[in-house]
């Protein structure tokens, strides 16, 4: 099977384009619910014509419904996933645990795909994402071809790469940069792309904007992506204009068919200082940071006019068969038939007798081949005329046209769906008794780890690796170790089996517990034979989907960080949950390390960088233990001591230490034992970039 070339659209006139330009498929979301709500999109009547566009043309349409939602969406997204059905959407594309268990719920023949959003990265994201029901990945876009070819060649799950378009610095649906700083979360779909402005690494006098990659381009290694077994090739950039997407859509077409595309007019359309394809050849670097630059822009106007003709009229992309009859004292008839099995017939009026000319089969071909207002092509035309007959030509134009306009009416009907109706639950189930809660520690590495700085923590959670790598040391040997979880790496392109054989020695030491951040991590932990607990980049953000967690076999989970404290306050109570209330928030997780582009790993050490951006702001990067990632730090901590008692329903209280000294970590935890107010911890001496502490999005509006 010819593999297939997927379109963004973000309006009407790009589906047009995707189309005209040899598209197989489209994406698109509703005015609602979909991560990219900025783009015109469609609304009820208009996602039901495109559809019936689409299907016409024997384009398929996959609906984005990829945004977390909250509990007072519930409701919306049902009709969401009701009106896919109804219109007859070919797929629909989810990020939220919630949602695909409503999909499922509402309509199990209705295809599911799980987006980029949900970072599916490893073989293991694949097989536990087949398990709960989806027909489909779209691979995060961070993968190398080898890693690409592992899941192809180990599961039966389709996967989609993304081929062309913009390029994310961080992994996809990990990303809080936007929603931390600016309450416009990228997975809500309202991304402000702060990473696009100027950052630079401190100490280094290189470029200024160390978060911001060159546009992806794969169209070249189009045979290498045929080899490996993709099923999808998908196109970037919902946000862009028609022309964009009808130089994509053809370029990709021209690849895939072996011919050679313009890829300088491609870049000339949009790009950032030109592509990169180094994330799927594994050349990671400086080569592959780039900005839009004015000469990017200026490139842009001397193609636009030239792309947009090339979706400006109907192409004829679907093959037909006509058979035409003329007989004496019989009428006319015309029958199309389209390769589905469709069958349109019309007649015509009653032949007679031919005085000169009687009609012949070069007049009648000649005729049935002027689809050119149409989407058809006839690939062949049979035809049986009795002797000495005649019609007039004008008679059969209005058959063609008639039989054509009817076999359209079939081929536009919608895929047919069983829609169960479904109660729509608007509170949940909220445990009577109040609890005490816990006060947990969450440690980025084994430094600042003492006795008594243990014996005040009800949990500790450390990196796998590390607890593996030091298992010999002291407070480690000591310590109960029912009180110790350790945390699998949330991005982890390689090495999983190395993973899992550290979950099986550590649980030889007595360590049963796991902090898993990703579907991949679930599936190695439950492989491992531990006990589960959801760690907040989950992105659980509503009931349904701590419900659904809970059936996957965790026993608790943290929620995610960008929840408001009422939203927190009406989660149903499906399994105990806690929250993350102190720490420098981790923002952004990076495969393509922005300080070692800058200075080189030798002169970072591993240690805390700084990266200030044009407020002056400063963050930090360091690596993620045992992973092959780097993670961005807020520059303020999160400090919710004194608010405690604001979040009913929380069994814990996780406090992320990353760079304090253990004399800080005392502090900090005596703060919270005792409920104290920032100025009266003693940390309010401690010297921060913009201010001394921050509520993160608990106290603020992500809409």
């Amino acid at each position: 099977m010819k593999i297939e070339i997927l379109a963004p659209a973000g309006g009407r006139e790009s589906v047009e384009a995707a189309v005209r330009c040899g598209a197989d498929a489209v994406y698109l979301g509703t005015k609602v619910l979909n991560a990219r709500r900025n783009a015109a999109n469609f609304d009820g009547q208009s996602l039901e014509d495109t559809v019936k566009y689409c299907h016409e043309r024997d384009v398929r349409v996959h609906l984005t419904v990829n945004t977390l939602i909250y509990d007072s969406e519930i409701s919306q997204a049902v009709s969401v996933i009701q009106e896919a059905c109804r219109v007859g959407v070919d797929a629909v594309i989810v990020q939220d645990m919630g949602i695909a268990s409503l999909c499922r719920k509402i309509c199990p023949e209705l295809p599911m795909h799980a987006s980029t959003q949900m970072a599916v990265h490893n073989l293991e994201g694949a097989l536990k994402a087949q398990e709960l029901g989806f027909s489909r990945v779209v691979l995060a876009r961070e993968m190398t071809k080898e890693e690409i070819r592992r899941v192809t060649e180990n599961c039966s799950v389709e996967t989609e790469v993304f081929v062309h378009g913009a390029l994310c610095m961080c992994v996809s649906g990990q990303c809080y940069l936007s929603a931390v700083i600016g309450e416009r979360s990228g997975n809500r779909g309202l991304c402000a792309q702060p990473c696009r402005l100027p950052h630079k690494v401190c100490g280094n006098r290189g470029s200024d904007y160390a978060l911001s990659l060159k546009d992806l381009c794969l169209i070249p290694h189009m045979e290498e992506l045929g080899s490996l077994g993709v099923t999808s090739l998908k196109i970037e950039g919902r946000m862009k204009r028609p022309e964009y997407v009808a130089a994509a859509v053809s370029a990709c077409c021209i690849a895939r068919d072996g011919g050679n595309p313009n890829l300088e007019q491609l870049k000339a359309v949009f790009s950032r200082s030109g592509f990169t394809d180094g994330y799927f050849t594994g050349n990671f670097g400086s080569r592959m940071f780039g900005t839009r630059q004015k000469e990017d822009v200026e490139a842009a106007r001397g193609v636009l006019g030239e792309l947009a003709a090339l979706y400006r009229k109907e192409t004829q992309r679907v093959p037909i068969i006509f058979d035409f009859m003329l007989e004496a004292a019989k009428p006319a008839v015309l029958t199309c038939r389209d390769k589905q099995g469709r069958s349109a017939t019309v007649y015509g009026a009653v032949p007679e007798a031919a005085i000169h000319k009687p009609l012949t089969y070069d007049a009648v071909e000649k005729s049935l081949c002027k689809t050119g207002s149409t989407p058809y092509f006839p690939e062949k035309i049979e035809c049986r005329i009795g002797e000495n007959q005649m019609m007039a030509v004008s008679a059969l134009n209005s058959m063609r046209r008639d039989a054509l306009e009817k076999l359209s009416g079939l081929r536009r009907s919608s895929v047919s769906y069983s829609v169960r109706e479904v109660e729509v639950e608007q509170t949940f189930p909220k445990k009577a008794a109040e609890f005490s809660p816990e006060l947990r520690g969450r440690f980025h590495s084994l430094y600042g780890l003492t006795q008594d700085i243990v014996s005040s923590l009800e949990q500790i959670v450390l990196p796998l690796v590390d607890v593996f790598n030091t298992f010999n040391n002291l407070v480690l040997k000591t310590m109960d170790k029912n009180k110790i979880a350790v945390e699998i790496p949330r991005i982890l392109f390689q090495n999983t089996e190395e993973i899992l054989k550290m979950l099986k020695c550590v649980k030889e030491f007595g360590v049963y517990k796991a902090v898993c951040s990703n579907i991949g991590a679930l599936q190695i932990a439950k492989a491992a034979g531990f006990d589960i607990i959801g760690g907040w980049a989950l992105n659980i953000s509503n009931s349904l989907a701590l419900r659904e967690y809970r059936d996957l076999g965790l026993s608790e989970a943290e929620l995610s960080i960008e929840l408001s404290s009422a939203r927190i306050r009406q989660m149903g109570d499906f399994l105990p949950y806690g929250i993350v209330s102190y720490g420098y928030l981790p923002l952004m997780i990076f495969r393509n390390c922005p300080v070692k582009n800058a200075i080189g790993c030798k002169n970072c050490g591993k240690k805390f960088n700084t990266i200030k951006d044009r407020t002056g702001a400063e963050f930090f990067v360091d690596c993620e233990t045992g992973g092959q990632c780097s993670q961005l730090f807020n520059s303020t901590p999160l400090y919710l001591a004194d608010r405690i008692h604001e979040f009913s329903g929380i069994r814990w209280h996780t406090l992320y230490f990353t760079k304090e000294s253990p004399e800080e970590i005392r502090k900090i935890i005596h703060a919270y034992q005792e409920r104290l107010p920032w100025e009266k911890s003693k940390l309010s001496s401690r010297q921060n970039s913009h201010g001394e502490f921050t509520r993160g999005l608990y106290y603020r509006n992500v809409p």
